[in-house]
């Protein structure tokens, strides 16, 4: 057996073949892996609060001040608060909206009302980041309590 292979002069015909599809496998592999890595960026964004002031109010027109913040606390500029009738309605015609100014603060008029026979009821708060950011709003943010005074 060992003769035969000795005596064999065709050399190893299929090594370049392998060497090429590994390559082209590894070329493949290595691609998907660096994609994966740049895709690590889109991790990179921050994820906005809002801290409404009052946070409980009671039914009746009023002004409610929301500061936005990032993840550190920073006011964040240009960013949409709006607020949306949740177990409380409002009396509001359209949906209540305000951007941020530079100190991240936004003021909103709100006429809460209570259904019949409720004591309480609330608020749904969302943010609209600024355009262009890499801020994101993927978490609930605190509802305002509305009870009946």
């Amino acid at each position: 057996m060992l003769d035969s292979f000795r005596s064999d002069t065709r050399a190893i015909e299929g090594l370049p073949v392998r060497l090429v599809v590994a390559l082209v496998v590894g070329v493949a592999a290595m691609s998907v892996m660096l994609n994966m890595l740049s895709g690590v960026q889109g991790l990179a964004t921050s994820e906005l609060d809002v801290k409404p002031s009052p946070d409980v109010v009671e039914p009746g027109a009023q002004d409610i001040t929301f500061t936005v913040v990032d993840h550190e606390g920073n006011p964040v500029d240009g960013a949409t608060v709006i607020v949306k009738s949740g177990t409380a309605e409002l009396a509001n015609e359209g949906i209540p909206r305000a951007k941020t100014d530079g100190g991240g603060t936004a003021t909103i008029s709100v006429t809460p009302e209570l259904g019949a026979n409720r004591e309480d009821g609330t608020f749904v708060v969302d943010v609209k980041p600024p355009a262009g950011s890499s801020f994101v709003d993927r978490r609930e943010n605190t509802n305002i309590l509305v009870v009946q005074g």
